[in-house]
This record gives C-alpha cells, sequence and structure tokens, in this order.
C-alpha cells in the first residue's frame, strides 16, 4: 500500500490509500477518486511533505536501502501517539475544535469524531483538521 497526496481542480488538498502508483493512476484515468470537500474527480498527484521510513541501524560506513513498513504497522503507530498526545473530546470534536479556533478556549491537540455536515462547517471556518482512518485489524 502506499499513501499520496492529491488536490481536486478546487485546490482541496487530501490523501488516499492504493494499491500502487499503477493503480493510482488507473483509478485517476476512470475518475475513481473524489474530492472529499466538494466531489470532484479532476485529481492530481502533489509532493508529499512527509515520508515514513523504517530503518534498522545502519553500519558504519555502508548506508542500508530504506525498508517498506506495513501501513497496518503505521497505522497503529499514528493511533498510539495520538492516543498518547491527544485529548479525545469524542463526538464533541467539532464544537471543541471551533472554540479553540476562535480563542475560546486552551489551544491544545485534539481527537474525535465529526459528522459530514461538522467537517464541511470547520472547513469553511478555516479550521484546520485531519481525518485519520480507523485501525481495523484482521481478526
Amino acid at each position: 500500500m502506499i499513501i499520496f497526496d492529491l488536490r481536486c481542480a478546487g485546490d482541496h488538498r487530501f490523501e488516499a490509500w492504493f494499491k500502487d502508483a499503477a493503480a493510482f493512476e488507473e483509478q485517476r484515468k476512470e475518475r475513481l477518486i473524489t474530492c472529499p470537500v466538494c466531489g470532484r474527480s479532476d485529481i492530481e498527484r502533489i509532493p508529499s511533505s512527509v515520508s515514513v521510513i523504517s530503518r534498522s541501524r545502519p553500519s558504519p560506513g555502508k548506508a542500508e536501502p530504506p525498508r517498506e513498513t506495513d501501513p497496518r504497522v503505521a497505522l497503529k503507530m499514528l493511533h498510539d501517539f495520538l492516543d498518547r498526545h491527544f485529548d479525545d473530546v469524542g463526538d464533541r470534536f467539532a464544537q471543541v475544535a471551533m472554540k479553540i479556533h476562535k480563542g475560546e478556549e486552551e489551544k491544545r491537540n485534539i481527537r474525535g469524531t465529526t459528522s459530514k455536515e461538522e467537517e464541511k462547517t470547520l472547513t469553511e471556518e478555516g479550521v484546520q483538521f485531519i481525518k485519520v482512518p480507523m485501525l481495523k485489524l484482521d481478526s
């Protein structure tokens, strides 16, 4: 799996997961990828500012090639980080985020859930947030 940073013609930026670069291109050509904000399907890939690479300790003087990280492991690591460093405000995320944005509450890292309508309102108000996929483990 690979994560690409994408942008629609409306200049909305988002990310999506694909099997590989060829799968992305195929889905893009078929207009199967849509912007989660405006629904447009004219999507382009943009440079990513973040890259997750897992390395073992390199030998002195000998560079080792980066190893691929299983996306499920990376997502689990991200969720563990969020659990440790973000306050869980549950389904009050939109209300708390708006208060922080307006300076009515102390600025801090929060996590929680929103409805599509709440996400739209937060975006329109200029509140920055990211959506993180829920972690589903195979049973």
